[in-house]
């Protein structure tokens, strides 16, 4: 422990935010640059080095935290981006958009303010690239294997940066026209500039890794092609199907899944398009749905001018303490003020949309509600509750079911599926098809940036061993692993 009584001296600070008059004028990032690097030492000092760090636990990658926390504390920022990658490819990403299950999890956030796990991880990672220190890890010789990974989100671009550092060939294919997948897509500027996974993938392309965009496993190439080509495949294509309403009035113009208008404004940071073909300016908008994507397009909708913003969410108003099954180190269900809502916008718990209602050309301009009360787990309507609110533009924000069956991608592979829906693995992530493995959100289901990267990680430690026998790659997680937090 760097200082047995940091915890005691110095208080929780974390980073700040540029002011939402300003920051709702563009899509950079909402924090002030360079604004935890003063405060993030003496932050570090805070963690306790207990004996039993529950923090491992809490984090899906095993993340050494107590260590770059120490290194962090006495500005050893080589040591510390050392010890930050021997577990995770990527902190820049999670350093930016985990929910932080490690800080849920913090022995000190018992009964004080959890040390500030997120905040040191970015200074560490932002610091390592501002010196140089993030190089290529190109292997030493190439084991005469080749693999294919399907789809290049975090699980996808993990598992690709493993397996290419272990000596195999590896080519990642993206149905998209630039690598990322819903980083690159999903994830709203604000929330992380692109810029951190464009230096990613040219890090990885310097160590070997082959992309391949606008090209569609299943539709584009046929899977036996795939299969043919290469030794092995992993199959990381997420969860893509998105959940619908099917309510009267859906069919209205101006409704819209999230996935379908928050990709459109990432194109215009992009350069692809002057103003998005979805937009919120002018209009009143009500996003369905209140989690992580809610909350993207929350903020999405104040930036483009948006009259107001409504968002609703059908499940009760979370707690702003833990309840008492949700006991610490678990990871709870708190209500959260995200930047977005900062912003402004209103938020409406409790409520189930009855139907759509529309104009004369087929616009929607109203939604229709009514407040639901939860008998034996399931919601019903409370009579008398209905009303109606302005919506020009809605986004359903409602979660994922599953992986694309539409594409030809499950059934051409003859993959099985378990319980939910989700394509099945064995221990080793390998599914009833020798050589096919599958990670992240398409054999997890939605979950966290976190978690896929571990599964990215833990999938080509299986893939490694099926190529060669045995595997030195590091594993954090089984597919059975549950953990104590999400």
């Amino acid at each position: 422990m760097a200082d047995p009584k940091g915890f005691l001296t110095t208080g929780r600070e974390v980073a700040r935010s540029r002011p939402v008059e300003e920051r709702v004028r563009d899509f950079k990032e909402v924090h002030v640059p360079g604004s935890l690097l003063p405060i993030i030492s003496q932050q570090a000092s805070r963690c306790m080095d207990c004996g039993i760090p529950f923090c491992h636990n809490g984090c899906p990658l095993g993340n050494l935290i107590p260590e770059w926390n120490d290194y962090a504390y006495r500005e050893d920022w080589q040591a510390a981006g050392e010890r930050l990658h021997a577990t995770n490819n990527f902190p820049e990403f999670t350093g930016r958009l985990c929910p932080a299950p490690c800080e849920s999890a913090c022995v000190l956030g018992i009964n004080q303010p959890p040390v500030t796990i997120k905040n040191v991880e970015v200074s560490i990672i932002d610091k390592a690239w501002e010196s140089g220190t993030v190089l290529p890890q190109a292997p030493e010789r190439l084991s005469g294997k080749t693999v294919a990974v399907i789809g290049s989100g975090p699980a996808g671009l993990a598992a690709a940066q493993q397996l290419t550092r272990a000596g195999h060939t590896v080519a990642v294919y993206e149905r998209a026209d630039r690598v990322g997948g819903l980083l690159r897509y999903g994830i709203p500027e604000f929330k992380m500039e692109k810029r951190h996974i464009n230096r990613r993938i040219e890090q990885m392309r310097a160590e070997g890794t082959k992309f391949r965009t606008g090209v569609e496993i299943g539709r584009d190439m046929p899977a036996d092609a795939l299969r043919r080509r290469y030794d092995a495949v992993v199959v990381a294509a997420g969860a893509t199907t998105a959940r619908d309403l099917p309510v009267p009035g859906r069919e209205l113009n101006g409704i819209h899944q999230a996935m379908e208008y928050l990709p459109l404004s990432n194109k215009v940071q992009e350069g692809d398009y002057v103003s998005p073909p979805i937009t919120a300016e002018g209009k009143h908008v009500v996003v369905i749905g209140g989690g992580d994507t809610g909350a993207d397009c929350v903020g999405t909708a104040h930036r483009q001018g948006a009259a107001s913003v409504t968002q609703l969410e059908i499940m009760p108003r979370p707690g702003e303490e833990r309840n008492p099954n949700q006991p610490w180190p678990t990871f709870p269900m708190l209500y959260k003020v995200t930047s977005a809502h900062e912003e402004g916008g209103e938020r409406v718990y409790s409520v189930s949309t009855t139907h759509f209602e529309g104009d004369e050309k087929g616009d929607v301009q109203w939604l229709h509600l009514a407040e639901v009360e939860f008998k034996d787990g399931k919601p019903a309507r409370k009579p008398g509750t209905e009303r109606k609110i302005p919506a020009q533009l809605v986004t359903l924000a409602m979660g994922f079911t599953g992986t694309d069956q539409e594409n030809g991608l499950v059934s051409q592979f003859g993959l099985e599926l378990d319980a939910r829906g989700n394509i099945a693995r064995d221990d080793h992530y390998e599914t009833n098809v020798p050589g096919v493995f599958v990670a992240g959100d398409a054999g997890r289901g939605q979950s966290l940036i976190v978690w896929a990267i571990a599964e990215g990680r833990s999938a080509a430690r299986g893939v490694d061993r099926f190529l060669t026998g045995a595997s030195t790659l590091h594993a954090p997680i089984r597919p059975t692993d549950r953990s104590l937090t999400v």
